[in-house]
């Protein structure tokens, strides 16, 4: 039987678990992350690793840039709630766009990171973050694998959007 491109890679014909496996596989590395610093780190314990870098066990009860984070826990139910419904919905529009390589990798991103925070949110009540990148004493917030996959997810998404905008023309 010969084998097609289509069938050998993330091609039209493949559906969508390709893409929910490049989600688990961002899954596991974000809470693996998690577990090592967890483990290895408390709660504002830190690693130079560089002039600009460091490991740190940083906890964010909020959103993005800590967004709420100062509420008192009734965001932890919010944010879970909003991770899960996103979560369903890029699972279908996985199913229905699999197809369309570029949107399906940002959405398979953004999904793999989504239920690594909600993971976290439901386990700890707060987000595991421990990327610290700064410049001299302006510190960037501290942020994890499963941030960094929604963010190219995102950039995906945008790049994705401008491409069928200009094929449009």
């Amino acid at each position: 039987m010969a084998r097609t491109a289509a069938s050998t890679s993330f091609g039209k014909n493949t559906g969508v678990w390709p893409w929910i496996g490049l989600a688990l596989v961002i899954l596991i590395i974000d809470q693996y992350t998690k577990t090592l610093i967890v483990g290895y780190y408390q709660y504002g314990g830190y690693t130079t690793v560089t002039s600009f870098f460091n490991i740190v066990r940083a906890h964010n009860t909020g959103a993005a840039f800590s967004f709420l984070a100062d509420s008192s826990g009734w965001q932890r139910w919010l944010f879970t709630g909003i991770g899960v419904a996103a979560a369903a919905f890029i699972f279908w529009m996985l199913k229905t766009h699999a197809g369309q390589k570029l949107f399906s990798f940002a959405m398979a991103c953004i999904l793999g990171g989504a239920i690594g925070n909600v993971i976290d949110r439901m386990m700890h009540g707060y987000v595991v973050d421990f990327l610290d990148f700064h410049w001299r004493n302006s510190h960037f917030p501290a942020f994890n694998v499963a941030d960094s996959a929604i963010t190219l997810g995102a950039i995906c998404l945008v790049l994705d959007e401008l491409r069928r905008v200009r094929r449009a023309r």
